[in-house]
């Protein structure tokens, strides 16, 4: 059986990618994704952690609908991973704790 990712290219997808800065690293990502989704390809399986408990959380619905994958964007906080898309250049963080009302 072959092992697949979930998050792993579609064969005949763009190659090409950009350079986006996750948590102070470089890393490449496909062009064509959303932040979520390149974090997910690039190994990061921790977007945030809950104001209770420090709870990791990783995106869950890919839709917008659940915000487990509330990262800073760009120096935005609170912003929904699945519901940006990538582009060079772009600075991710992790959020730690309660959402701030901006």
């Amino acid at each position: 059986m072959q092992n697949v990712s979930l998050f792993s290219q579609i064969a005949g997808a763009s190659s090409r990618t950009v350079r986006i800065v996750v948590d102070g690293s470089p890393v490449d990502v496909p062009e064509h994704a959303n932040v979520a989704a390149a974090l997910l390809c690039a190994g990061v399986n921790v977007f945030r952690h809950t104001p209770v408990g420090a709870a990791p959380r990783a995106p869950y619905c890919m839709m917008g609908v659940c915000f487990d994958c509330l990262v800073e964007i760009d120096g935005l906080p609170n912003q929904q991973a699945c519901m940006v898309r990538v582009r060079d250049g772009m600075k991710v963080k992790a959020m730690a704790g309660a959402r701030a009302l901006v």
